[in-house]
């Protein structure tokens, strides 16, 4: 069995709908992002649900804080259990090392941070003082990332072929903004196909509304993975 390379964003903001996609999709075929919207109106009750329904939950909360807040935030995540979990490069070097020391090195909850988000663009990213190209602030982010032993980091899948070569093969990379061709963009402005990311060297997919909000999620999941050349 090919290991679930397909993230599907419950981007729903109560347990009833979150739960309800869940039932119509399988564990075998893909994992389970939990966000913020998602998180708060439900709480950890929701994420153990999730997985005793066989799911492995990425908990999508982008921690960014002083360093110890975000040390216990990331120890707590791991106590629940969840698959993956995430921080904020930008809150730099010693809030990253604080979390990489609050998770137990035999857990097996993986760490990894977010770069820059896929809805931002060239005008975004100068509006808030960052300097150069999207690709070169994501590069720096991924080594300092690297550099404090994070497993991986989120990134847009226009990054991946360069981040691959740059990190080799057993650095974590998590793609949002996928859209199959025929796909709206919705929010997302830095967008790939489920193919294209793959094939550049992403580890993980995220996808959100194209499954969720499909007529048959799990059908939708079967024509993603049979569009990349997998066949389970």
């Amino acid at each position: 069995m090919h290991e679930p390379c397909i993230i599907v964003a419950l981007d729903f903001s109560s347990a009833e709908s979150a739960l309800r996609l869940a039932d119509q999709l399988d564990p075998r075929l893909c994992r389970l992002k939990v966000g913020k919207e998602l998180f708060t109106a439900t709480g950890p009750q929701l994420v153990e649900k999730l997985m005793v329904r066989g799911f492995d939950i990425f908990l999508d909360l982008k921690f960014h804080d002083i360093p110890n807040t975000v040390a216990n935030a990331c120890k707590a995540a791991a106590s629940l259990g969840v698959w993956m979990v995430n921080v904020h490069a930008l809150g730099g070097r010693s809030m990253l090392n604080a979390a990489r020391g609050a998770i137990d090195p035999g857990s097996s909850t993986k760490l990894i941070a977010v770069t820059l988000l896929t809805s931002m663009n060239h005008e975004d990213i100068t509006d808030i003082g960052l300097l150069g190209e999207s690709e070169q602030i994501v590069a720096r982010l991924t080594q300092l990332t690297y550099d404090c032993n994070l497993d991986g980091v989120v990134c847009s899948a226009l990054e991946t072929a360069l981040l691959r070569q740059q990190f080799g093969n057993e650095f974590y990379l998590v793609t949002p903004g996928i859209r199959l061709h025929h796909d709206s963009i919705d929010d997302q402005k830095r967008v790939s196909t489920p193919m294209k990311a793959i094939a550049d060297g992403a580890n993980f997919l995220v996808i959100g509304r194209p499954i969720s909000q499909a007529s048959n999620p799990l059908e939708k999941c079967m024509e993603i993975y049979n569009g990349m050349g997998i066949f389970l």
